[in-house]
């Protein structure tokens, strides 16, 4: 068994509508074994190493579900065992992960298994832990040839996971946060490996590390870090705080032990999480002691008088007391027969004790600290501890180190709630765990006494999320409350554009609505990420990964995302869901490509959007694959657009108070109308839109339609709609590659990136309806990766309309031949009868395009299919008949065509380039 292929999912996919990873499992030979042939043996080690799997409900959907499949007669297959497998460790680490679902791919001994993951890495890392464990189990002769390393220990790998899974997910208080936000439905983004995360999209986000905050001021925490300084800050406001020194050597140390007073507790300056303390230290000798270990954690130590009592942590956030919690250092108590290390082991079999900040407690270890207060006390491991004796085993009562914590933000007196306020305002922290000691909480410590002996910033949660007892208190919601108050926005607006065509035109359109409505617009799309109008990444942006760009940008307020087939498929959607999802079309492309064979096919990649819109779907009402979409939208409405004004089901739709933008007829034109609980709203002319070349273009009428329906599901108001896209044109600079016209030459030139069948018939039927009705001239391509019939159907549809056709291809071949694209369209053409001698293939794309405008005349007309569109819109605007052509990469002669009064230009590599006085250029080799 294997994984011979992996695709890890940011957001929505095609198998759930949050993160998955698909790892295409090829069984081999272990096809033939499924668990029911395997035996109960297999099963029952299984379960035995991971007991967690009794819970797996799996298509019976109740626990025990899981092993009830393992143990029928026929049993499971080995690639859902897996899926089960890599799920149970994750859950094992501390993740919260259940889905999954593994189907046969169509290959026989093939099978993609798809499990739901917190971190990727730990993911990843689980499902190749799970196949060892798996094969390990096998029989010796059905084990693969050195897939099981000879001392594989499931249990030391086991460890050696959950320690690499803490290295890698989120801290107890950061996961509690994200919960409490997610709770809420504020998106959140892991910015690091470690624990940064924001909260929110654009210029509402909020971003947090641990407890530190937005709201965290850089000088309270730099406070907070000197405890001399916090002690003497306190202690200025009445406050009750120990005595301090501070002391740079042992001699240092030794003097102020015995000027403050024994006992005396010893830490770093700027210490946490108890690292390098030592408390009721008595003597001189302890103290050099203490001093050697607090020297490990920062070159300044504080001596400070030791306060008797209970060590509790109290949490106070945005000014209010919201948690207390008792701690107590780590310990065990003797029972008068066990030894302290067989003491130790029972506590650490406690299954609320796991590694690091797995569970609610950490276990216990035989460190430093440990066998320094063992000896103190008198002890060795194997000593006998008598019974009811406590040996505590850490100086303090961080659960980091083995502490247990009780509730007691109950008990709190008025008195104790007070100081803390107070003492956390004193250092000006949003959120502050002050350390407070006293015997009684419950008592004032007016009264009872006590002291403060640290104010720390950053301080945990888990002794308040899970105490070891009492009742856990909901820490984290105050703190969403104090980032995002109730009422305030944490989303900026989304909308989320696909389809075959016109994507990234509606997508320019939208955002230049938006920005004309005064809105600072993130945009990604097939060019580029732009921000407030200006680009900031060059390429093509139209995956999860442009998208969390924009929405991680603080000038955002409002995202427009282009989004692609290609994203999707590889990697998801950057995003859990958005306010509009649009789909404008969907036809015949990139089939073939990444198990996407069909139209069908395609249309379920494409309905990903749709699945993810919350508040709108803008589908396609003319478009049966886009209508069948409605089917599964969760959005609060449904808006459809359509060019047929008699549409029976958009009608109906309108009837019940749908929305719905109908392009209708009327004495000036076609008037582009919006519907919507009743209203019946004109918007304008589709002839007066820039972009529609006067109503010719009627895939940008379309595009416009869309661009409306998406921004009045957003807010926008109909005439800021109006504005937007009555200034819309389709420049160069507007919209590169979609349907550029340059008219500065005698003859016109446009330039467009369309790339499939579709996109070629809607320039080829616009190029018909324009004038003058000169001579048509066209630079055909297409992309290598493209079927041969796809790229036959671009041919036949060109096949018949002009007067000149120019084969070229891509620069990037896409694993075809040099010529093959070229070659392929030329014999497409031939077979749709066009003429031999109107065509031409010159494969380089410089070369093509510089014969093409040579050809042009007055009136003349010339549709160029761009690839490198911003080389090829340079060419065509720098274009001058008399300069030399461009340097080409063409060696070989391109067949003859018959010339009038030929002119040499240049010699080029052994070869004439020369032009009659039609300005068709060819190549003739030089003779002697």
């Amino acid at each position: 068994m294997e994984i011979v292929g992996t695709s890890v999912y940011l957001g929505p996919n095609l198998y759930a509508n949050f993160r998955v990873i698909r790892h295409v499992v090829d069984l081999g030979e272990l096809e033939q074994w499924p668990t029911g042939r395997l035996g109960e043996r297999f099963c029952g080690d299984l379960v035995e190493r991971l007991p967690g799997l009794a819970e797996h409900g799996c298509s019976y959907g109740e626990p025990g579900g899981f092993l009830r499949r393992l143990r029928e007669d026929k049993g499971t297959w080995l690639g859902h065992v897996l899926e089960h497998v890599a799920i149970e460790l994750q859950n094992v680490a501390g993740a919260e992960v259940s889905f999954g679902r593994t189907r046969s791919n169509g290959v026989p001994g093939q099978y993609d298994m798809v499990f739901e993951y917190e971190d990727e890495e730990v993911g990843l890392e689980a499902a190749r832990l799970g196949i060892v464990l798996l094969h390990s189990l096998l029989p010796r002769e059905l084990q693969p040839a050195g897939s099981v390393p000879e001392d594989f220990d499931f249990a030391q790998e086991r460890d050696g996971f959950i320690k690499y899974a803490q290295r890698r997910t989120l801290g107890p208080s950061t996961a509690a946060l994200v919960r409490a936000a997610r709770a809420r439905d504020v998106p959140c983004l892991r910015l690091n490996r470690y624990s940064l995360v924001q909260l929110g999209f654009g210029r509402y986000q909020k971003r947090i590390q641990a407890t530190i905050t937005s709201e965290t001021r850089h000088i309270a925490v730099e406070l907070a870090s000197d405890k001399e300084e916090t002690n003497r800050i306190l202690g200025d406001l009445g406050l009750p705080v120990p005595r301090q020194e501070l002391v740079y050597d042992e001699t240092e140390a030794v003097r102020a032990a015995n000027k403050v007073g024994y006992p005396v507790v010893m830490k770093p300056l700027d210490g946490n999480h108890g690292k390098g303390v030592s408390i009721g230290l008595t003597d001189d000798e302890q103290v050099r002691a203490a001093f050697d270990h607090a020297r490990k954690r920062g070159r300044t130590i504080i001596v400070e008088s030791f306060i008797e009592g209970f060590d509790h942590r109290m949490l106070v956030i945005n000014g209010e007391l919201v948690a207390v919690s008792r701690r107590v250092p780590g310990h065990v108590v003797g029972d008068g027969s066990k030894t302290v290390e067989q003491l130790v082991e029972e506590t650490n079999r406690d299954p609320r004790r796991g590694v690091g900040h797995e569970k609610v407690l950490t276990r216990l270890e035989f460190d430093h600290q440990a066998r320094r207060l063992m000896e103190q006390a008198g002890y060795r491991t194997d000593s006998v501890l008598p019974e009811g004796e406590t040996l505590y085993l850490r100086s303090t009562g961080n659960l980091s180190t083995g502490g247990t914590a009780t509730d007691m933000t109950d008990q709190v007196h008025p008195d104790n709630r007070d100081m803390a306020v107070r003492a956390t305002r004193a250092i000006g922290l949003d959120i502050a765990g002050v350390d407070f000691l006293t015997s009684d909480i419950s008592e004032s410590w007016k009264v009872t006494g006590g002291a403060i002996c640290e104010v720390n910033a950053a301080p945990g949660f888990r002794m308040h999320v899970a105490p070891s007892e009492g009742e856990p208190r909901n820490v984290a919601d105050p703190v969403m409350d104090m980032l995002f108050p109730p009422g305030t926005p944490a989303r900026v607006p989304i909308a989320s554009i696909t389809g075959t065509n016109g994507k990234t035109t509606t997508t320019r359109m939208v955002a230049h609505i938006f920005k004309m409505a005064r809105h600072k617009v993130g945009v990604a799309t097939t060019d580029g990420v732009y921000i407030d109008g200006r680009l900031t990444v060059e390429g093509d942006m139209t995956g999860p990964v442009a998208a969390r760009m924009v929405l991680r940008d603080p000038a955002v307020d409002v995202a427009v995302l282009e989004t692609a087939r290609g994203g999707l498929l590889k990697r998801g959607m950057g995003y859990r869901r958005c306010d509009v999802g649009a789909v404008l079309n969907v036809t015949g492309d990139h089939l073939g490509l990444r198990g996407i064979d069909t139209i069908e096919d395609m249309a379920r990649v494409k309905r990903i959007v749709i699945e993810a819109a919350k508040d709108t779907a803008v589908l396609n009402a003319d478009d049966p694959l886009c209508l069948k979409m409605a089917d599964y939208a969760e959005a609060e409405h449904l808006c459809y657009v359509t060019m047929n004004c008699t549409h029976p089901l958009v009608k109906e739709h309108i009837r019940a108070g749908g929305r719905a933008v109908v392009l209708e007829e009327g004495a000036g034109g076609e008037m582009i109308t919006l519907y919507d609980n009743g209203a019946h709203m004109p918007l304008l002319w589709a002839h007066l839109i820039p972009a529609t070349l006067e109503g010719r273009a009627v895939h940008n009428v379309q595009n416009a339609m869309f661009a409306a329906g998406i921004t009045y599901s957003m807010g926008v108001k109909l005439e800021d709609i109006r504005q937007g896209l009555l200034t819309f044109d389709t420049t160069y600079f507007q919209v590169p590659g979609r349907m550029n016209i340059f008219t500065e030459h005698p003859f016109k030139v446009i330039l467009d990136y369309g790339h499939n069948p579709a996109a070629v018939q809607a320039m080829v039927e616009l190029v018909e309806r324009m004038e003058p009705k000169g001579r048509r001239c066209v630079v055909l391509a297409a992309p290598g990766d493209r079927r041969d019939e796809d790229i036959v159907q671009i041919a036949r549809v060109c096949a018949g309309r002009f007067d000149r056709y120019i084969c070229r291809r891509d620069d990037v071949l896409r694993g075809r031949q040099p010529d093959e694209v070229p070659e392929l369209l030329k014999r497409s053409l031939l077979e749709g009868e066009v003429p031999a001698e109107q065509i031409e293939v010159i494969p380089d794309e410089q070369l093509a395009v510089d014969a093409a405008l040579r050809w042009g005349r007055p009136g003349d007309l010339v549709l160029v299919f761009g690839d490198a569109i911003n080389r090829s819109w340079k060419q065509i605007t720098g274009f001058s008949p008399d300069a030399a052509a461009p340097p080409g990469e063409e060696a070989e002669p391109r067949p003859a065509v018959p010339l009038r009064t030929p002119i040499v230009d240049l010699e080029l590599e052994g070869q004439k380039l020369i032009r009659d006085d039609r300005g068709v250029r060819i190549a003739r080799e030089v003779e002697d």
